[in-house]
């Protein structure tokens, strides 16, 4: 074999490792750009206000943990009141309380009034309560069991294939129902309250207004 053709040949793979070098930095350019999309730094009110309302979590909402690290709300889609398509994105502006519910679950069928009163009482431009159903069978028990239980401030958004539950499971947010996640108007994540509460106590509208008010700057 000649030098000619045995260094063509080494010289091959070489390039070929070159290539397959140069390719990862490309891609590690593109997916370390989106890490930094969900990293600590895009939410940076996020850590203030969560300090802002730590005095506040207790009596029926003391369940409530607040996030240790400042990041955003996990993406997720569902329909609106109309079957529209609707992001979580779409609500960036106003503080949200996002509540995940189906019929099956007794302690969600229980909060629900609270939530609807609690709609009533802050909803608006500013804030809104954001309450999923993700039942996926017998889905005209939804809206009997919402006029049966007197809601009517709180707008119908529903996941039927439950894909919300399972991605904000895999994101460890959920583990059962209900699950409410408060969200600032950045789209960061402020809290995760497993189980239920009264939304319409005195106690969550303390801690709901003071999730309203803008933190001191600095």
């Amino acid at each position: 074999m000649s030098n000619e053709t045995s260094s063509r040949r080494i010289g091959s793979p070489a390039a070929l490792i070159v290539a397959l070098v140069a390719g990862a930095g490309v891609l590690y350019g593109i997916y370390g750009h989106a890490g930094k999309e969900t990293a600590p730094g895009a939410c940076p009110v996020a850590a203030a206000r969560a300090a802002q309302l730590a005095p506040l979590v207790g009596g029926q909402v003391a369940a409530l943990s607040l996030a240790k690290t400042s990041r955003e709300a996990t993406p997720i889609a569902f329909t609106g009141p109309g079957g529209e398509p609707v992001t979580l994105a779409a609500f960036k502006g106003r503080t949200v309380l996002l509540n995940l519910w189906a019929t099956w679950c007794v302690p969600c069928r229980e909060e629900m009034p609270s939530l609807d009163k609690l709609q009533a009482e802050l909803g608006g431009p500013d804030f809104e309560v954001v309450a999923v159903n993700i039942d996926t069978t017998r889905l005209d028990r939804r809206q009997t069991f919402l006029k049966e239980a007197g809601v009517e401030k709180l707008a119908f958004y529903a996941n039927s294939n439950a894909e919300v539950f399972q991605i904000l499971k895999k994101a460890g947010k959920v583990v059962g129902l209900p699950t409410t996640i408060l969200i600032d108007p950045d789209g960061c994540e402020l809290g995760v309250m497993p189980g239920p509460a009264d939304w319409a106590s005195p106690d969550a509208l303390k801690l709901l207004s003071g999730a309203l008010r803008r933190p001191p700057a600095g």
